[in-house]
């Protein structure tokens, strides 16, 4: 359930909805940012039917909302199929996040209390838990969740709202960079180096150790040779 629920963070528009498209799209949406469906992946549009026992038409909602958010391609006369990713479009998408995320440790630094930062310790400690078993998909959506909780802290809802619209491609590229070997060792000692940052009261650490941490994970793709 934790997945459903962080999902919901980066959609922009379909939040809360309990139709039969949007549990469709939400399905499909977790396998592909997880890499399940990889890129170039066709999307069977009556198998999804025939599963959920539906018609076309709730299919086509579904697939409409992934087309949205950039996860599936719908050519004319074609199925549809998990869009591919490139490096150049990674990189653009690593480089906003970095600055974004960099203002989001400079406002949690000027306004969190002690209390508020105990609960991202909370979130670090899960994170450990899960470095040390290996669960790549656990590790994630704890980050996610880590990250959200972050946004939260920095008491900018327009903040929270521009970090929101780079949807679900982030996630995917997020979990792509996780998955690589030795990547959650690396991400938990970061984030323990943000939190100390934190606590200390160190805006400038924080925000040098955020844009290092954000930008590892595009480096980790780059030099990873996957795109």
């Amino acid at each position: 359930m934790l997945r459903e629920q962080l999902l919901f963070t980066a959609l922009r528009g379909a939040q809360g909805s309990s139709s039969l498209p949007f549990a469709m799209f939400q399905e499909l949406a977790l396998n592909i940012v997880e890499g399940r469906l990889p890129p170039g992946h066709e999307v069977n549009s009556a198998e999804l039917a025939r599963r959920f026992k539906t018609s076309r038409t709730p299919v086509r909602e579904a697939l409409l909302l992934l087309e949205r958010e950039g996860l599936v391609v719908i050519p004319p006369r074609r199925r549809p199929y998990v869009s591919p990713v490139t490096l150049a479009q990674v990189r653009e998408m690593y480089e906003i996040r970095a600055s974004l995320y960099s203002l989001v440790s400079e406002l949690v630094v000027a306004r969190a209390s002690d209390a508020e930062l105990a609960g991202l310790t909370a979130w670090q400690r899960q994170l450990e838990t899960d470095a040390d078993a290996g669960d790549v998909d656990a590790y994630f959506w704890h980050n996610v969740g880590f990250r959200a909780a972050e946004g939260s802290l920095s008491g900018n809802n327009e903040l929270q709202r521009r970090l929101s619209g780079l949807g679900l491609q982030m996630h995917r590229f997020r979990h792509l960079s996780l998955s690589l070997p030795g990547r959650l060792r690396h991400s938990v000692a970061d984030h323990e180096r943000l939190i100390r940052a934190y606590l200390d009261r160190d805006t400038a650490l924080a925000c040098a150790v955020t844009r290092s941490l954000v930008l590892g994970g595009y480096r980790a793709i780059e030099t990873s040779g996957q795109l």
